[in-house]
């Protein structure tokens, strides 16, 4: 398969080119102890890991996923797929999705783009009949989607067809759980991973081959740059809902293993309260706001303007910043468009790239991205069709080409032995980084995420108290003002959903 040509990511703003890069009850756990790893057997002999409950739901209660029964079908089986996937990214789906197409003539699968906050709108706002076959969203809609009951659990197309899970990433899968079932399954995956400028590291006197693990070592590199006159600022934060105001913060308490909502993350039951307004929420604010005003950071604001302002920072000639946090799904376009000359202060070989800094220094991440959802239609060739094109879209083969093309973090190992990705790691380790990050996840539920219903708008609550923080505001009543609003978002939520 051909790699399509991209659009950089980090463009001009003039040219006005845009990438999308991307984000009942308490339990007996909230305290943020976790419930160990599960062993299912997906095909009768491979043992899988996955999340343990305290409760279920019944497997019969759930619509079936007959994956035999494409074979009935009459013709062609014509599939609508909504996805998130805009400019480049959506280049390479739509290249993935025509490979499948032209690979077969059981399934044709029409692809149909929108932002995933469009995607996700236009799915909740449908009614069922006018829904696609087959949608992409990201991990934020979890229990909204689930609590629309109108989708067939992926678990059930599984364990049907003993589909094979030893080579899938344990933490891909659970990030995608509830209550004992795999929701739907994961394919663009990506994790907040460190942008740095190496020369700037070598002229401070830093090692770009140690980057910094701990938030105490971010504080120390970002001091020596500053000290030094290397750059202007440490490091560029952000505020954005889906980045530095809300994911973040989200992934820094997984980093901690505690919990970001009870219900063990809403995990094994339906989540209540948020949990972000305690000592470790107000540490992690506190110590933001000193490095902005100790100077040694920078605020770029929501990146609403651009979607990259903080990126933009690594490359700014008169007071650049050394580092910065972004999806490793920016990695391939960054790369690309420093390669093009746009930037002549800073080239490709220049960006170095670590895990994400965390609290002590410890590792792993969420998941970020999105995964494949199947649109209950009361049709068993349908769902069966829809299965067949999600299983060529998680093939070693393809993640193996996806990851290669857009820096997304493939959701089965077996893909970095594939081709172009062998490669792509062999020639460069960068892109292994947020793989290993994964891979270094702590088990339990706490390195699964929040599950919980108004999840998108609890972020934007978020963002705008961190935003209020990172100019100066109260760091213990800005959290606890938007732990109340979060409050209010669940309760209204699950009073409606209950």
């Amino acid at each position: 398969m051909r790699r399509s040509s991209r659009t950089p990511f980090l463009v001009v703003a003039a040219a006005g080119l845009f990438v999308a890069a991307c984000s009942g009850g308490d339990s007996i756990t909230d305290t943020g102890a976790t419930n160990p790893p599960q062993t299912t057997t997906a095909d009768g002999s491979t043992p899988v890991e996955t999340l343990a409950p305290t409760t279920s739901v019944a497997p019969d209660t759930l619509p079936d996923c007959p994956t035999s029964a494409l074979a009935d079908a009459a013709g062609t089986v014509e599939l609508t797929f909504w996805h998130g996937m805009t400019g480049p990214l959506g280049e390479e789906l739509d290249s993935l999705a025509a490979a499948y197409n032209a690979s077969q003539d059981a399934v044709k699968v029409n692809l149909i783009s929108g932002s995933y906050e469009e995607t996700y709108d236009k799915y909740l706002n449908s009614s069922q009949s006018s829904r696609p076959d087959m949608v992409q969203l990201p991990e934020y809609t979890v229990q909204g989607i689930v609590d629309t009951e109108s989708v067939v659990p992926v678990g059930k197309c599984i364990d049907d067809a003993g589909f094979d899970l030893s080579h899938f990433l344990p933490v891909a899968l659970g990030a995608y759980q509830t209550q004992g079932v795999q929701w739907s399954m994961p394919f663009n995956v990506s994790n907040p991973v460190l942008f740095f400028n190496k020369k700037v590291f070598e002229a401070a006197g830093l090692d770009p081959a140690s980057p910094p693990q701990s938030l105490e070592d971010l504080r120390a590199y970002a001091q020596q740059i500053v000290d030094s006159g290397a750059a202007k600022y440490g490091i560029a934060l952000d505020s954005g809902f889906d980045s530095g105001g809300g994911w973040y913060i989200e992934q820094w308490f997984a980093k901690a293993e505690e919990f970001y909502v009870d219900g063990d993350n809403g995990r094994t039951n339906r989540a209540t309260k948020v949990l972000y307004d305690n000592d470790t929420g107000v540490e992690l604010l506190t110590f933001l706001q000193d490095m902005i005003n100790d100077g040694l950071a920078v605020n770029v604001g929501d990146n609403s303007g651009t979607g990259y302002d903080n990126l933009l920072k690594l490359a700014d000639e008169q007071q650049p910043a050394a580092m910065t946090i972004a999806t490793s799904a920016s990695l391939g376009p960054v790369l690309d468009v420093l390669g093009s000359g746009q930037f002549p202060q800073i080239t490709g070989d220049d960006v170095g790239v670590g895990p994400m800094p965390g609290p002590g220094g410890a590792p792993g991440a969420l998941i970020g991205g999105a995964s494949l959802w199947i649109v209950d239609k009361d049709d068993p060739v349908k769902a069966a069709a829809v299965w067949d094109f999600i299983t060529f879209l998680v093939s070693a083969e393809s993640q193996s080409e996806w990851a290669a093309a857009t820096g997304y973090v493939p959701v089965r190992d077996d893909a970095a032995d594939v081709e172009p990705y062998a490669t792509t790691l062999a020639n460069d380790p960068r892109f292994a980084v947020a793989l290993a990050q994964l891979e270094a996840s702590p088990e339990g539920l706490t390195s699964a995420g929040p599950v919980v219903g108004p999840l998108r708008e609890m972020r934007s609550v978020l963002a705008v108290a961190v935003a209020a923080i990172l100019d100066g505001a109260d760091v213990k009543a800005s959290l606890d003002d938007a732990a109340e609003q979060a409050n209010n978002l669940i309760a209204d939520y699950n009073a409606r959903n209950s």
